[in-house]
């Protein structure tokens, strides 16, 4: 998530709450939608069964996706998708803080082009989580469309971050560009994360200023739905809960195909989810679960994330891995039947490797295919 906002925590204060701000190679829908749904579906009918539609190894695991977040720095750790099978762990998703277009880059490369095929090898799902609102809704446009652009606190329009929701023309754009971005950056699992600027408001114009940030989003989001499912009717598009949208909507709705994606990035990480310090963090997850549903919903947490335990700073810090607390917050998400858990491991590059030897992420594999 953008280094520019996810500054100034302490470096290495893991028992203080961490200040916000976290910051296409498979060409095409060739397949179809009836793909994907068949995909997603048989993932939650096969787990304790054998193997699933795409003869991928199936398990007992509570969990159906299990995954880590990396940023292309940390692919210098050439032997990221060996270490990610080896831990038990099914999907890998790519992460850029600086911008979109070079996840876009990067895939198209050869580099890019080995890293996807070494994972299809693997039978890892790779997967693209993108802070995308600068390529959906590119700032170049500000100055002849001032009015697609996000009112701010002073009464100013700025192309700082995000949109006006209430810009149809804006909605239109960031969809067409959306459906650009997913003919490149084109996951098996069908499922697309698209979200707003790293831990940025929302408009406050006259319309919008009545919508908190998380409905703002969660309008975008089912209009990029609407247009993506024009071409397969089975994809899904992410909510992201995190920063200023992590409280619940409730003026808005998710349409079908909608699913949430819980990021408490400011929670305590030295006690587990359900300690009394991290209580509005659990209340949160509880309450956009009424919305949500928790079908599809997925976990995105920082277990393993160096990046924010450096304060996003180099030379990254050692992982201060707790597998009491991984395990406690496992043990959170699957009673509310949270399926899908993956974990920032950014700054675990060579150079981490090269200092503090192998992370905990065999633990952290054993943690999610541990069945209760």
């Amino acid at each position: 998530m953008n280094n520019n906002k996810r500054n100034n925590p302490s470096p290495g204060a893991v028992s203080q709450r961490i200040a916000v701000s976290r910051r296409i190679f498979i060409k095409g829908l060739a397949a179809g939608s009836l793909s994907f749904l068949a995909f997603g579906e048989n993932m939650e009918a096969s787990v304790g069964r054998g193997r699933n539609k795409e003869g991928s190894e199936m398990n007992d695991s509570r969990f159906l996706r299990r995954g880590v977040v990396l940023i292309l720095e940390d692919l210098t750790l050439t032997d990221w998708p060996e270490r990610v099978k080896n831990a038990k762990l099914n999907t890998i998703a790519l992460h850029d803080a600086k911008s979109p277009r070079r996840v876009v880059d990067f895939v198209r490369s050869e580099a890019g082009k080995t890293f996807l095929a070494k994972c299809a090898k693997l039978d890892l799902a790779v997967e693209y989580e993108l802070h995308a609102m600068s390529e959906l809704l590119p700032r170049r446009l500000f100055d002849a469309n001032p009015g697609f652009f996000r009112m701010n606190d002073a009464g100013e329009r700025s192309p700082d971050a995000n949109l006006c929701i209430h810009s149809k023309q804006a909605l239109d754009i960031a969809a067409e560009n959306a459906v650009s971005l997913s003919k490149v950056l084109c996951p098996k699992t069908g499922r697309y994360f698209f979200w707003g600027d790293d831990g940025q408001s929302w408009c406050r114009c006259l319309k919008c200023r009545s919508f908190s940030d998380s409905e703002q989003a969660l309008i975008l989001e089912n209009h990029l739905l609407r247009s993506l499912k024009k071409g397969n009717a089975a994809v899904q598009v992410a909510h992201l809960a995190y920063s200023t949208t992590l409280t619940s909507p409730k003026q808005v709705m998710p349409e079908p195909g909608i699913f949430l994606e819980f990021a408490p990035i400011q929670r305590r990480y030295d006690v587990p989810l359900n300690d009394i310090a991290n209580r509005q963090h659990l209340d949160a997850l509880d309450a956009n679960l009424k919305v949500f549903g928790s079908k599809g919903s997925q976990a995105l947490e920082y277990w393993l994330d160096a990046s924010l335990f450096s304060g996003w700073k180099r030379p990254a810090v050692k992982v201060p891995f707790k597998e009491e607390v991984l395990r406690n917050d496992l043990s959170s998400y699957a009673k509310r039947g949270v399926r899908n858990i993956t974990t920032f491991a950014a700054f675990i590059d060579a150079a981490y490797t090269s200092a503090y030897g192998d992370p905990p992420l065999s633990e952290y594999g054993a943690a999610l295919m541990a069945s209760e």
